[in-house]
């Protein structure tokens, strides 16, 4: 068993794709035709976006995740050698600041910010 991708439901993916593009850099590597699905560059666990209605229209119920609500008790945790940087960075794209690096007591430095879905985003350096 391996963990092969993340789908963060949203209601606009070619939006979510162009935020997470200007805002951590990544690179989008599959999209759907249709727009209600894509797939961005982030290593060898994808992160996917996809479009609620996919989820809604198989009759699944769930929360969905806007700016105005709080964050689901879920994150997308991305890694990087500079967490400064990287955080500056996505505020000037748009993301929401919620809590500015800082040097955790077990030696990583961490950082969150919100999506422009309202998701929360983890930006860390490496572990080790």
């Amino acid at each position: 068993m391996k963990l092969g991708y993340v789908i963060h439901y949203v209601p606009d993916v070619a939006a979510t794709v162009a935020f997470y593009t200007a805002a951590f850099g990544f690179a989008q590597r599959f999209a759907a035709d249709d727009g209600s699905y894509a797939e961005m560059e982030t290593g060898a666990t994808a992160l996917a976006f996809a479009a609620e209605s996919l989820i809604e229209d198989q009759g699944a119920v769930f929360r969905h995740t806007r700016p105005a609500d709080a964050p689901p008790a879920v994150e997308i945790g991305l890694v990087t050698e500079d967490v400064r940087g990287a955080y500056a960075k996505a505020v000037a794209a748009g993301a929401v600041p919620l809590m500015p690096p800082k040097q955790k007591p077990w030696g990583q430095l961490v950082g969150y910010v919100r999506d422009i879905n309202g998701a929360l985003v983890e930006l860390c350096s490496p572990m080790g």
